[in-house]
């Protein structure tokens, strides 16, 4: 069994900061690319950042210059540092996580959610 608990989510004024965490944990060989998406109330979710293994980052455009993606392997963790937060950030934030166990069969692992919330 793996599971992925996130932290760190709540509510922020605008231009504000937070910083989400998430550790996977159980039945781990090897965890993939690591990353946070989001869904706001009737949208579809959506990417906000990845990061590979090896430290390679990707962010959708709306996260780009605001926010960052790192992760640190020893934990098997992975954090979003979110600046500049506005309304629109208002979200449930869910880490992703591709994770092989004994088997080296990766599977997506989500966690359960954080909510963030900005106010204006």
């Amino acid at each position: 069994q793996v599971q992925l608990v996130e932290s760190g989510g709540g509510l922020v004024q605008a231009g504000g900061s937070l910083r989400l965490s998430c550790a996977a944990s159980g039945s781990i060989f090897s965890i993939n690319d690591m990353g946070w998406y989001r869904q706001a109330p009737g949208k579809q979710r959506e990417l906000v950042a990845t990061i590979t293994s090896n430290g390679r980052t990707n962010y959708a455009d709306s996260a780009q210059g605001r926010f960052t993606i790192s992760r640190d392997n020893a934990k098997n963790t992975v954090y979003l540092q979110m600046n500049s937060l506005k309304p629109e950030d208002t979200s449930v934030y869910y880490c992703n996580s591709k994770i092989a166990g004994v088997s080296w069969i990766y599977y997506d692992y989500w966690g359960q959610g954080t909510q963030v919330t900005v106010s204006s």
